[in-house]
């Protein structure tokens, strides 16, 4: 099953599942995007074409990064003070496409965001309380408490 979508004056080949890089949008990391100018459908025995576009066709997807890290060219020419350094790349945004929907089909819910499980206390102690150190942590080996204060020997000068 796959759907053909336009976006800003683009056109997309789209299965569920695809991830693509769009035009950037100002949009949070897991938020979804919801495509309407739905071009073609074509599932199994099923295709539909719009024309110009489906009526009521959605492509919903998930934004999942911004790669947006600037790439630097440099030209260097030895001998001939030639040095040029030049830095561009165009914003994108990944969107990771989530549902192709047709006409009266409506989107599964947002998944709630489930509550990580507790770890167990042991017996005798709070939640709150951090853990007692073992015993050997508090116990030292015995010698000078500074090291590098007592002269060494055959050395007079150092210390």
């Amino acid at each position: 099953m796959y759907a053909v979508f336009e976006d800003g004056s683009r056109q997309y080949r789209v299965s569920e599942g695809d991830v693509v890089q769009l035009d950037y949008r100002e949009a949070e990391i897991g938020t979804r995007l919801e495509f309407s100018r739905v071009l073609l459908y074509q599932g199994g025995e099923d295709t539909r074409i719009g024309q110009p576009t489906i009526e009521g066709a959605r492509v919903l997807g998930e934004v999942v990064d911004h790669p947006s890290t600037k790439l630097y060219i440099q030209h260097f020419r030895r001998r001939k003070n030639y040095r040029r350094l030049r830095g561009h790349r165009q914003p994108y945004t990944a969107v990771q496409i989530r549902y192709i929907l047709l006409p009266g089909m409506e989107p599964p819910p947002a998944p709630a965001p489930t509550e990580t499980p507790s770890t167990p206390t042991p017996a005798g102690e709070t939640p709150g309380t951090p853990p007692a150190p073992p015993a050997s942590m508090g116990e030292t080996a015995p010698g000078p408490s500074n090291p590098t204060s007592t002269p060494l020997p055959g050395n007079p000068g150092q210390g």
